[in-house]
């Protein structure tokens, strides 16, 4: 296979950057110069001891002298940097370990796929990435999105938390099996070039890794809920990592489908660790530490309309990518999605922080309104140093998958970067009527998002070439943001009203 990858082969990778490969041992610095000696004073003498020992040396002059607040030691340090990147407030400390988990994935997710393009053909790659695709996009699907109700409705279910937790890991890993069934009954008709997904080890590997995967979403949730975002990071790293191990066995072992089992092996050891440690040690506590213990109020017309509102995002991020393809050809579809792939992570940071804002509204409702805006203030500071970075360095992020990608997808990655500065309002909007459950606004944004995204994306690609696609993502975004800016007052108040 010649010329650019397959469409998306290579994942987000960000920039190497000094602090990426900062050694472990500090460089050594100048001595201090020595002072002018001092002149002699008698010293005391020490009395002798019972045992007529002579009494211990003294510490040293210097260490006396130096005053308390040169004296702070390694430890302190650490847990003051600790505490800037970590703060105290539970609002804000969940929020930067979601983000973090975001960068961390997509970080580990790039180390993969380089991988994957050293060690396979570029035509497994190609088809690897294919069906891995469709894997995320049948379990969005078939998990029902029933990982932000975990997130809305778990803070406050007590000890329903456990029988409400395994309901929804049930229902969506069924449907989710049953999704990707259909899916491979239809693959001769709908994606002919996947057909190696029809033989009886990769068809049933692919079965369980979309059913995997939904489970792998909603554990996020989960563990969100239960104010354990410390551990979304973790189990993202154990699947990572072992991802990255088992896809070294493929490659050693030259098997066709190695790529896809190595997601299949990491999914099954990432989830049975992250589960035990969810289930036998982050919800008795949270069970334990609970004020209230509520059975979810409307839940099956909350779910309904939360679903169905994400379908239309889901749909926004997923098909663009299609109408390049279509239009333009798997070349500049290769360019595109790996300018996506980057400035999504942008997109997913706000989401996810918004999950820690959904889940300190559950337990004081009063106090949403105060924690939207500083959210709102903070997650802009954290984004805007972000997108600033990814507009600044874009050429650089995309040429180290080859200087093509940097050529053709500049442009369109600093525009990307740049739409997610308003989409930060479009998130905390849908995540503020998330909380107080008035989801019609929340699906009707969700609707002429996706309108404006796909409509532009098709209208502007054949004089902009992917240049248009993201100008489509940045006007609809600013044409979202902006009346929700001027009209805050109507869903950044302290009213309790429901509509679901």
């Amino acid at each position: 296979m010649t010329g650019p990858r397959t469409a998306g082969h290579a994942p987000l990778a960000a920039a190497p950057t000094a602090a990426g490969h900062a050694p472990l041992v500090a460089p050594p610095t100048a001595a201090p110069a020595a002072a002018p000696a001092a002149p002699p004073t008698a010293a005391p003498t020490a009395a002798p001891t019972d045992a007529g020992h002579p009494p211990p040396a003294a510490a040293p002059t210097a260490a006396r002298d130096r005053p308390p607040e040169a004296r702070r030691s390694l430890g302190a340090v650490v847990k003051s940097g600790a505490t800037a990147v970590f703060p105290r407030d539970p609002l804000l400390r969940n929020g930067h370990l979601l983000a973090i988990s975001s960068l961390v994935s997509a970080a580990l997710g790039s180390v993969f796929w380089v991988l994957a393009t050293h060690w396979y053909d570029d035509e497994v790659v190609g088809l690897s990435y294919s069906a891995l695709s469709m894997t995320l996009l049948l379990a969005s699907i078939g998990q029902l999105n029933l990982s932000d109700f975990l997130v809305r409705f778990v803070p406050s279910a007590g000890h329903h938390t456990r029988r409400l937790i395994l309901l929804c890991y049930g229902v969506s890993a069924v449907i989710s099996a049953l999704v990707a069934m259909g899916f491979l009954l239809l693959v001769p008709v709908v994606a002919p070039g996947l057909g190696f997904l029809l033989t009886p080890v990769t068809a049933a590997c692919f079965v369980a890794a979309t059913a995997g995967y939904a489970v792998f979403v909603m554990q996020d949730g989960a563990l969100t809920a239960v104010r354990r975002p410390g551990w979304v990071v973790g189990e993202n790293v154990i699947f990572a990592c072992v991802k990255i191990g088992l896809l070294g066995v493929g490659a050693a072992l030259a098997l066709f489908s190695g790529i896809l089992l190595s997601w299949v092996g990491a999914l099954a050891v990432s989830l049975v660790i992250a589960n035990f440690v969810l289930l036998r040690r982050a919800v008795p506590e949270h069970v334990r530490v609970s004020t209230q213990a509520k059975r979810p109020d409307r839940a099956l017309r909350y779910a309904a309309a939360d679903y169905f509102g994400s379908l239309f995002r889901m749909a926004a991020y997923t098909v663009v990518p299609l109408i390049v393809l279509d239009n333009l050809g798997a070349e500049q579809s290769a360019y595109f999605s790996l300018a996506w792939i980057v400035g999504y992570v942008l997109y997913l940071v706000a989401r996810n922080v918004g999950s820690s804002l959904v889940v300190e509204a559950v337990g004081s409702p009063e106090r949403l309104v105060e924690h939207a805006v500083r959210m709102l203030r903070h997650t802009g500071l954290l984004l805007g140093a972000g997108i600033v970075l990814v507009a600044v360095l874009a050429p650089q992020i995309l040429s180290f998958f080859g200087p093509e990608y940097a050529e053709h997808g500049t442009t369109l990655l600093r525009l990307l970067a740049l739409s997610a500065l308003p989409n930060i309002v479009v998130s905390l909007a849908i995540d503020v009527w998330r909380a107080r459950r008035r989801l019609r606004w929340a699906v009707g944004v969700q609707i002429v998002m996706c309108v404006l995204v796909l409509g532009l994306t098709k209208l502007l690609l054949p004089t902009l070439g992917i240049t248009g696609a993201g100008v489509a993502w940045l006007v609809t975004m600013c044409l979202l943001a902006t009346p929700l800016l001027i009209w805050r007052s109507r869903w950044l108040t302290t009213g309790s009203r429901r509509s679901s």
